[in-house]
């Protein structure tokens, strides 16, 4: 009962010199940086709203300062194919199950360092048959042989005097947000390759049915040049062109469809499916909605919302512990140990008063001499800070930058828009008049095939052009961070850890 009492009294005295002596904790106290101190993200003003041209995917998008983003941004597409394969993606992509599981085993790892920062209590039992030799005996000839037995419990306590032990577990913390944010970030990279690769599947559908069409009228065309040709009204190299026409356009067909297989498959491997396992869920432009309204985030927000941006800030944390942990290694480590147990020659007498035994001792440690391998690791400490700040800063200016080409991407794609329509238009018209004077033999067969094929690219552009403005839509979501912070599942992880 002594002991135990004593051992209580120095427990209890160590927690309190480590409370006096938390001020001791070194190396730097991390502070969060502070965003870039900047009023806009582009260069120039942008317009309260973009062009809108008259045809699908065309309509004005409005710019709204502050605005927030939902968790599932991808729901302001309208398109239920999309929601349903974006869901089916998240519960069996495989990348982002392993950010998941790197989660769990940083969470697990800290978990595992934060039991260092209270005394360790161990306990043994044993038995030993023992002979002792005649020089410990002291009796020559005498060697007596016993048994002996022992029980113990044992207690170590190290005294974070300088606050090593503490700075590891701040790095770790920092870890496991750093995985964290890794999760993040995987979530937004899976739905935002989703939503891509489902546009651009609409985009290639939409081309090759222009394609159909066009070959469709070429064919139409060449039974017209085969009629006047028997009939005599036109030459043989007036049909051979028009033939060469056909097959040019014909031969545009395969790439787009093997384009088309090759975004099928895309988008069956995010969904964590084999490529014999197609769904049913096709995508067309028509059957989606441009969203009409655009956030436009706030500079200093937009460090807070970007999971690449959390996840260096929180390298930059891990690197500045460990300076801490570098320097506290060159001081003295303290530790306390006590054991208390019972120990006798026979059984029945292991738990008599008199078996009784205890010890309690301090241990000081202190390296003298290393060669300075203690300064060198404190500096490669100082500088891996460095590096992770300069990283940081790097992925700073990469956030800016991905969302200034969004927005500007989206100005330009709703002029590009009116003016592809209006060529496309244009195109159209020249075509049919091409046609009506070749028919009345004003113009060469050469005039109608180049009317063709300026037609076909105008069709084609045009197709790309409206993907293009849904594509970049998804950018800007994307490069704003995706909304993670209005997910209810994150909300529910961040209070069950």
């Amino acid at each position: 009962m002594i002991f135990r009492g004593r051992i209580r009294a120095a427990l209890l005295a160590s927690a309190a010199l480590s409370a006096v002596l938390a001020g001791c904790t070194l190396g730097p106290d991390f502070a969060r940086p502070k965003p870039p101190a900047v009023d806009s993200i582009t260069g120039q003003p942008l317009p309260a709203k973009t062009q809108a041209a008259d045809a699908p995917g065309g309509g004005a998008q409005e710019f709204v300062k502050a605005m927030d983003i939902p968790g599932q941004w991808w729901t302001l597409f309208h398109s239920e194919p999309l929601n349903h394969l974006i869901v089916e993606a998240l519960a069996a992509n495989p990348s982002l199950q392993a950010a998941h599981a790197s989660l769990r085993q940083a969470q697990e790892t800290l978990a595992a360092q934060a039991g260092s920062q209270y005394p360790t209590v161990g306990a043994s039992i044993g038995a030993s048959r023992d002979k002792l030799s005649d020089v410990q005996s002291g009796f020559p000839g005498v060697s007596p042989v016993y048994n002996l037995y022992n029980a113990s419990v044992n207690v170590s306590y190290d005294f974070d005097v300088f606050g090593g032990i503490k700075r590891q577990t701040e790095s770790l913390e920092a870890q496991a947000e750093y995985q964290r944010f890794q999760v993040e970030s995987a979530y937004l990279t899976l739905t935002s390759n989703v939503v891509t690769a489902a546009i651009q599947e609409a985009s290639l559908r939409g081309q090759i049915a222009a394609t159909e069409d066009i070959i469709g009228a070429e064919n139409e065309e060449l039974a017209v040049v085969h009629s006047q040709f028997e009939a005599g009204g036109i030459a043989r190299t007036d049909v051979l062109l028009q033939e060469a026409n056909l097959a040019q356009q014909r031969a545009t067909l395969p790439p787009l469809q093997d384009q088309l297989t090759q975004t099928r498959n895309q988008l069956i491997a995010l969904a964590g499916r084999l490529p014999s396992q197609d769904g049913a869920e096709s995508f067309e432009l028509t059957a989606m909605q441009l969203p009409q309204q655009l956030p436009l985030t706030l500079p200093s927000k937009l460090v807070e919302q970007r999971p690449d941006v959390r996840a260096a800030e929180a390298q930059l944390h891990t690197a500045s512990a460990q300076i801490g942990v570098a320097r506290a290694a060159q001081f003295p480590d303290f530790t306390l140990s006590g054991q208390a147990g019972v120990g006798a020659l026979h059984l029945d007498q292991l738990f008599l008063p008199v078996s009784r035994l205890a010890n309690l001792g301090a241990n000081a440690t202190q390296t003298l001499f290393d060669s300075d391998a203690l300064y060198h690791k404190k500096q490669a400490a100082i500088a891996a800070y460095d590096a992770a700040e300069a990283q940081y800063r790097s992925t700073v200016l990469g956030a800016f930058q991905n969302v200034a080409n969004a927005l500007r991407a989206l100005e330009f794609d709703a002029e590009a828009l009116k003016a592809q329509l209006a060529a496309e238009q244009s195109a159209a018209d020249s075509l049919s008049l091409a046609r009506l004077q070749y028919q009345a033999g004003a113009v060469t067969s050469l005039t109608v095939l180049n009317a063709e094929q300026q037609y076909q690219t105008a069709r084609i552009a045009l197709v790309k052009t409206q993907a293009a403005r849904f594509a970049d839509t998804a950018a800007l979501f994307q490069a704003l961070g995706g909304g993670w912070w209005n997910r209810a599942d994150v909300a529910q992880a961040a209070a069950s850890h």
